[in-house]
């Protein structure tokens, strides 16, 4: 295979992941400009940002080294490796700027279904780069198919220089706009939740969302229902990212468009959302929420559990009581129906609900922080007010999962007084 002479340059740290993925083929890399790209990159882009880090995967080792010359000579830092496996390792443990993925390795050395398979996974991992498709077994079926499966770019080996430059460069402008815009959403999200907590009684209450991208899909609020009664709501849509937020927008306007005494009517009011949801939204995206109402003068919540992880009750005794599920999710199902349980909050009581973004926050080994840290957790700060029961759990899932997030982490802790 012909590699490159270029200049050796150092590079710089590290920031956030685009991806691009390759195929095995006859010849890796020319100068003469005989690879195909599908999308043309202007040559006028503007250069990556200095410390602009690739990931690069492909079975050939000499593949890798060209790459990792080439992508050097620009000043940008590639990190190599030779399986799917060691790419996903990575990046569950780094960011970068770019991916670049082999679509064919050992099961397969012509169709791409290993490396679509791969793209599948960067995706369930919540990688948020782009993906660029590099093969030499191309055809257009196949860049349709790496296309539809995220991939952002798509070029031919023997690839030109020049153009796979011009293609990277373009995608570091395209994701300097995105982050832009993005940290835009960011805000205007942020101003969807809650500014101030319910002043009630007989509970104290607050919650956070740390949003695995820019912006996510937890939702969380407090919906004030009259009578000394208060709503108390978190809910997970499906999905990540720009299309997880404006689902998570559209529940929210659905719920803080209800009356008062809509609120204190749990089954009616979600049968309604749930139809909403169902007509509104594709088929493969619904949301899982726990809604709970409760009467501050009775010291009693009723609540609805809509297929939601189970929220933790601590008494002050020190027994434990989850409040499982009472209902499907909604969105998923025209029809759909629930049970509203009932349970009394004595002083001292803690109840935390929370998203699976804080049992499944994984290590770099694998693990899943799981029920039981969750609950040696809330045990160590029973006694503590509301904020720091919540910021401990944050804190502990923090450090317990290094590296990006792969999903959204949101806690809400009330506090029987």
């Amino acid at each position: 295979m012909p590699q490159h002479a270029v200049p050796e340059t150092d590079s710089a740290a590290a920031r956030s992941p685009p991806v691009a993925v390759f195929s095995e083929g006859p010849a890796a890399c020319n100068h003469g400009g005989m690879g195909t790209a599908a999308t043309n990159a202007p040559d006028r882009a503007g250069p990556a940002p200095a410390g602009f880090r690739v990931l690069v995967c492909d079975d050939q080792p000499d593949v890798c080294e060209a790459l990792r010359l080439l992508l050097k000579s620009e000043g940008w830092q590639a990190v190599t490796v030779e399986t799917p496996a060691a790419l996903l390792d990575r990046v569950r443990g780094e960011a970068f700027d770019l991916v670049l993925v082999d679509l064919n390795y050992a099961r397969d050395t012509t169709s791409g279904a290993e490396g679509m398979d791969l793209l599948a996974s960067l995706e369930a991992l919540g990688n948020a780069a782009p993906v660029m498709v590099m093969t030499a077994w191309s055809s257009f079926d196949l860049a349709v198919e790496a296309m539809r499966r995220g991939a952002c770019d798509f070029i031919q080996k023997p690839w030109d220089n020049q153009r796979l430059i011009a293609a990277i460069r373009k995608q570091a402008d395209s994701g300097r706009r995105r982050k832009s815009e993005l940290e835009i959403a960011a805000a205007v999200q942020q101003k969807l939740f809650p500014a101030d907590v319910p002043r009630l009684s007989t509970v104290e209450c607050t919650a956070r969302c740390v949003a695995a991208r820019e912006v996510g899909g937890d939702y969380y609020d407090f919906l004030p229902a009259g009578g000394g009664r208060e709503v108390f709501l978190l809910a997970d849509v499906s999905g990540k990212g720009v299309p997880a937020a404006l689902l998570m927008a559209n529940l929210q306007a659905a719920f803080r468009s209800q009356p008062a005494e809509a609120l204190c009517s749990p089954a009616a009011l979600l049968a309604g959302i749930n139809r909403h949801f169902f007509e509104s939204t594709a088929a493969e995206r619904f949301a899982t929420l726990f809604y709970g109402l409760y009467d501050d003068g009775a010291r009693r919540l009723r609540y609805v559990n809509c297929a939601h992880n189970a929220p933790f009750l601590l008494r002050r005794s020190g027994a434990l009581e989850r409040l499982d599920a009472t209902a499907l999710m909604l969105g998923a199902f025209t029809r759909w129906s629930c049970t509203v349980a009932d349970v009394a909050l004595a002083p001292g009581d803690a109840l935390v609900i929370y998203s699976d973004g804080v049992t499944e926050a994984t290590s770099a080994s694998g693990d899943e922080f799981g029920d039981a840290r969750l609950e040696r957790v809330l045990r160590s700060v029973q006694a503590q007010p509301a904020a720091e029961v919540v910021d401990a759990v944050l804190e502990a899932v923090a450090a317990f999962s290094s590296g990006p997030r792969g999903d959204d982490v949101t806690v809400m802790a009330l506090r029987a007084l």
